[in-house]
């Protein structure tokens, strides 16, 4: 009894300690919205884009310096953009199939190795082919926003996500004038904004929608869940018999915080990561956009809400939702032919890795070699030393003491039956 009330008491301590801290509360609170079951698969969907990117990135920087070289010293200044740490030498030499580098005038340069220019060259190539679907995803982006304008600075953030290319703007708006058009009311840069001019409604369909026209079915979202989650699929039916609504459809007329605002939401949502090449978005990034696109404040808690939709990840300490359809596991059901170059990147980048890493196990081995051959020698003093002491003091029977090593008392016995 009296050890139960000293537990007792101690529960009801912490307890008021944990009540006087508020701050502490509301972390573990904010921190529980997160917590979601993980999916090993789509988890490393994750980590495989992780070097991919920052390797694009550092590609890209070679791209834009005079010749397609970069001194290795102005690399390690760009390392703190790309959330990187330690010597740029270093990470370069991991990847020798797709970066090459030489020392000149006592410094390094780095340049885009053969097979690495091919990839670029090809990737451009397919750029060019994909200009209609890039002029197609930026009107549907526009017609998708309340104003059907979008902020030029938020829209980079986000450019290659949806697979645009660096010059987008150059490249498609002076084509398409009867579309598009840049607005600058405020005279400064990060005030420039994409106009929409023409409305197409053939564009306002979106993928939920063409993808029931294709099976003759009303338009209605499909759940990537295991048949075990019973509760999620009973709130996943509740809110799939709400009536679709098209995030094209101005949600002027819609009450805030009302059902059908929320299916508008998650209508918007999955229709711009339908739109992106890998299905998913950072949270963060999307957030920039709630007045555009009429998100609401606590947008990562709506999208915990429906987990058979999509996917919430913390991985590398930033949040993405994925589409859960849109993988077969950790690949993707449908790739876009950029994908498919930048895959080939992705294929040439481990392959160089792999061959960094036998180089690094030759080279360990060879060490590991070196310091056995090192020690046998005084491995041999150490026992000629124990020897020597034996025979001087422990050897007292005539060398009969020898006979406790098991070779030895091989050979004796041997000579002792041979004389029979």
């Amino acid at each position: 009894m009296m050890i139960s009330k000293r537990v007792l008491k101690r529960l009801a301590c912490c307890y008021c300690r944990l009540r006087s801290q508020p701050s502490f509360i509301h972390h573990f609170r904010n921190f529980s919205l997160w917590s979601t079951k993980k999916d090993p698969d789509l988890e490393a969907a994750l980590s495989r884009n992780r070097r991919w990117i920052v390797n694009n990135q550092i590609k890209n920087i070679i791209l834009r310096c005079p010749n397609q070289v970069v001194p290795l010293e102005y690399l390690q200044k760009k390392f703190k953009t790309l959330d990187l740490q330690g010597k740029a030498l270093n990470w370069l030499k991991k990847y020798p199939c797709c970066f090459e580098i030489y020392l000149e005038n006592d410094e390094y340069h780095c340049r885009l190795t053969k097979r690495m220019i091919h990839l670029v060259e090809e990737e451009e190539l397919v750029k060019d082919m994909q200009e209609p679907v890039f002029v197609q995803k930026l009107a549907k982006l526009l017609m998708m926003s309340v104003n059907q304008r979008l902020n030029v600075t938020k829209l980079n953030e986000l450019k290659h996500s949806f697979g645009f290319p660096d010059d987008y703007i150059i490249r498609i708006l002076p084509k398409h004038p009867e579309m598009f058009r840049l607005v600058n009311n405020g005279w400064r840069k990060s005030s420039m904004e994409i106009e929409l001019l023409a409305w197409n409604p053939d564009l306002a369909v979106s993928a939920v929608e063409a993808s029931a026209q294709k099976q003759g079915i009303e338009p209605c979202f499909s759940c990537s869940l295991p048949s075990t989650w019973i509760k999620s699929w009973q709130r996943f039916e509740e809110f799939n018999a709400i009536p679709y609504i098209s995030p094209f459809l101005n949600p002027r007329g819609l009450e805030e915080g009302s059902k059908e605002m929320e299916k508008r939401i998650v209508g918007l949502v999955h229709e711009l990561l339908s739109l992106t090449l890998w299905k998913k978005l950072s949270i963060v990034k999307l957030s920039h956009f709630k007045r555009e696109f009429a998100l609401p404040e606590k947008l990562n808690v709506l999208l915990l809400k429906h987990p058979g939709i999509f996917y919430v990840s913390n991985k590398y300490q930033i949040y993405t939702v994925l589409l859960r359809e849109a993988y077969n596991g950790s690949e993707l059901v449908d790739k876009n032919p950029l994908v498919i170059v930048k895959n080939k990147f992705g294929d040439l980048m481990q392959e160089g890795l792999h061959e960094y890493n036998q180089r690094r196990r030759v080279v360990n081995l060879e060490k590991k070699r070196k310091c056995m051959n090192l020690m046998k020698p005084e491995r041999r003093k150490v026992a000629s030393s124990e020897t020597s002491n034996q025979d001087d003091n422990g050897d007292t029977l005539g060398g009969l003491g020898r006979l406790f090593d098991p070779e030895e008392r091989k050979r004796f016995y041997k000579v002792l039956f041979d004389e029979r």
